[in-house]
């Protein structure tokens, strides 16, 4: 009974290997690819799109979660509600959680993004690249600087989120081809995580928190609909899927607003679940938070990916494989440790360091760049600047939040 039940479970754990491989990885061989521009979906997908009643050229959306480093492709089905088509597990990103402020900063971009068919780049440098659209008019009204951050391939990011070029291959095909289908605006939504109950309590003491609660409105719109929430900006935060008389001007007074009825009862529904799960939560993390990890500690547990390859090639890791929870009291007193040797060296020299705890609380603060984490040889592809000489010129136009569309409130509940 024993070793039938072994054998049980090894063939259930293959049998899921197998369906997570048929999602996370491709089999292209790019030297049989003659235009990769025009390079067709393999069939495998086409296959999935026709048991999921999707047309080749039915609209997508691309989700992004840098914990665990994944970017999904959701594309919508004859009822205009979308589902999950295809899953990667990003090769590379940099910094850490939280928005891209400056340039840089080497933050990869969090929020939501309008992409449109001047954002795709067929000549790019590293392979094809599709441009995030970072600043959008929330990023620009804040004052956060950066440009030419991409979704691209080699496996390379300063900044940008990068895949292997067999990956972003099928990626960049994914949105040529609902381009082709008529869609003017593919939405890209970034976040540090998955925004559940969990991770929310988890994430608690992150400076960035306010921010990732209002990006998790959006968030839960689209778990609730399965459908791209309508995005708009006004006194310098997102607003979603909003009724208005006025006008949005993303740096002035936001109009009078309300939510679609049959969508506020949805919510309702929603957050009822979300609280309990929060409640849950807090009690079994009681006392905890989630250490989240450098660039480097992430590279670290990664090194071994890098061997035999080209020195370009720099996979990251997950912040879910190099960070840790820890007791809160741990970590105040990390950050106390920290903030008075940062202290103490810049009286010294005089100087002002970055800060290497940039973007987390005080009680997240101390546990940046150990010196027992190894660092990976420096990435000659990284140690240059993104800035329009890596990609070939992108035309970026001012009304790249404004793809015309149905609005949302119209056709909601209907289906």
């Amino acid at each position: 009974m024993r070793f039938r039940h072994f054998a049980y479970v090894s063939l259930m754990a293959l049998a899921l290997a197998g369906c997570n491989d048929a999602l996370e990885t491709t089999q292209i061989d790019l030297s049989k690819v003659k235009n990769k521009v025009e390079q067709p979906l393999p069939p495998r997908i086409l296959n999935e799109m026709a048991a999921k009643s999707m047309d080749r050229n039915s609209p997508i959306l691309i989700r992004i979660f840098k914990e665990e480093g994944q970017l999904e492709i959701w594309k919508a089905k004859t009822d205009n509600r979308y589902d999950k088509i295809a899953s990667y597990k990003i090769c590379a990103w940099s910094g850490r959680l939280g928005p891209k402020v400056k340039q840089g900063d080497r933050q990869a971009p969090e929020g939501f993004y309008n992409l449109t068919k001047a954002n795709l780049n067929p000549n790019s440098k590293y392979y094809l690249a599709i441009n995030t659209g970072f600043p959008n008019r929330y990023d620009a009204v804040n004052g956060r600087t950066g440009t030419d951050l991409m979704i691209h391939g080699a496996c390379s990011s300063s900044g940008c989120y990068s895949m292997t070029d067999e990956q972003v291959l099928e990626i960049y095909a994914f949105a040529r081809d609902a381009f082709k289908g008529g869609q003017t605006g593919v939405q890209l939504q970034a976040f540090p995580f998955r925004m559940t109950a969990e991770n929310m309590f988890k994430h608690r003491m992150n400076e960035n928190f306010d921010f990732w609660k209002m990006l998790k409105v959006g968030y839960d719109n689209f778990e609730v609909t399965k459908r791209p929430p309508e995005v708009n900006f006004c006194e310098k935060k997102y607003v979603f899927n909003q009724q208005s008389s006025g006008a949005f001007n993303p740096g002035g007074k936001c109009p009078e607003m309300s939510t679609p009825p049959a969508l506020t009862a949805a919510l309702a529904s929603y957050d009822k679940t979300y609280e309990l799960a929060y409640t849950k939560a807090s009690k079994e993390f009681d006392g905890m938070a989630w250490y989240d990890p450098s660039e480097a500690e992430r590279k670290a547990v990664v090194a071994k990916q890098r061997k035999g390859r080209e020195l370009a090639y720099a996979p990251t890791g997950t912040s879910l494989e190099a960070g840790k929870m820890m007791k809160v009291a741990d970590l105040e007193g990390m950050a106390a440790a920290k903030t008075a040797t940062t202290v103490a060296a810049n009286t010294v020299t005089g100087s002002t360091p970055a800060d290497a705890t940039a973007g987390v609380k005080t009680a997240d603060a101390a546990i940046v760049n150990p010196a027992s984490v190894p660092v990976p040889t420096p990435n000659p592809m990284e140690s240059a600047p993104t800035t329009a000489t890596a990609f070939a010129p992108v035309e970026q136009p001012e009304s790249v939040e404004v793809a015309s569309k149905k609005p949302f409130w119209k056709f909601w509940g209907r289906d």
